[in-house]
């Protein structure tokens, strides 16, 4: 089956993130054996001269025993997906400064931070951070998780299991054909009998404001699901479906995986998430 986002079978099953086109470039390189180049990690300019240096996949592959490696998500993302052997420490985490100093002096190893994909910042952000709070070698894995997936199933854990095989990934594809823009989102659900809205921003991120008029529930993804799951056992006994809505579109690409190992027949994302409606309002 073709990895995520391809029209000729060689690129397809695995790009998911922020910044799709740069991951599945790379995911080109990667299984064809060509040189990544360098407009194929943006954010190496950038960063290129704060003391991060970037570690390739087939070095970090060949050093994983030398390397203590970091995912930076949040416990969501990464119980979803991640490195196999990898440490869960979120950059937003509380603790963190504390955690990776831990980890650290505990593994006598330096720290190879990884998040989504090569435009997601957040493994840079963490490594620098890391730096700041004490870490002498901090380095960064920013061709992301999806990337490492492709090149390296057999290292890769998915919901608790080993990977084994690309095509337990969810297509791109499939991805988008449960992506709605903000007209057909409002549209589908003022045509629907009873659907089930759904906010799964966190409190933070949602502050407090309902953007459907007190219509939806507001449910932060948590990792064991489990209100989330009272909703979708309503939603499949009386056949409703569902909308949900995130804070940039990012998270419900975590969240379909639940709703299909759950067979939830009807859903739908609203693209963009609700940055995407402030936008529309002028509201920064």
């Amino acid at each position: 089956m073709p990895i995520a986002g391809s029209s000729n079978g060689i690129v397809g099953r695995v790009g998911w993130l922020n910044g799709l086109p740069g991951v599945l470039l790379l995911g080109v390189a990667l299984l064809l054996g060509a040189p990544a180049g360098a407009e194929d990690f943006p954010l190496r300019d950038k960063y290129a001269s704060v003391g991060v240096p970037p570690v390739e996949t087939e070095e970090l592959a060949a050093s994983l025993d030398a390397m203590a490696v970091v995912d930076a998500r949040s416990r969501y993302e990464f119980e979803t997906l991640h490195v196999r052997d990898a440490v869960s420490i979120p950059l937003a985490s509380r603790d963190f400064d504390e955690s990776v100093l831990a980890l650290a002096e505990e593994s006598g190893q330096p720290l190879v931070f990884y998040c989504n994909g090569v435009t997601c910042a957040v493994s840079y952000k963490a490594a620098l951070k890391a730096k700041e709070a004490g870490v002498k070698d901090a380095r960064v894995y920013d061709a992301g998780v999806f990337a490492w997936a492709q090149a390296h199933p057999e290292h890769t854990v998915l919901l608790g299991e080993p990977l084994q095989s690309v095509d337990r990934l969810i297509a791109n594809e499939e991805f988008e054909r449960r992506l709605l823009g903000e007209d057909a989102f409002y549209a589908r659900i003022e045509a629907s009998a009873d659907p089930i809205i759904v906010d799964i921003r966190s409190k933070d991120q949602r502050q407090g404001v309902s953007l459907f008029q007190m219509r939806d529930r507001h449910v932060p993804l948590t990792n064991d699901n489990r209100e989330l799951g009272g909703l979708v056992e309503v939603a499949m006994s009386e056949n409703r479906p569902m909308f949900f809505v995130d804070a940039t579109g990012k998270q419900v690409r975590w969240l379909q995986y639940y709703l299909e190992g759950q067979g939830v027949p009807e859903y739908w994302f609203l693209e963009g998430g609700a940055s995407k409606i402030y936008e529309s309002m002028g509201i920064q």
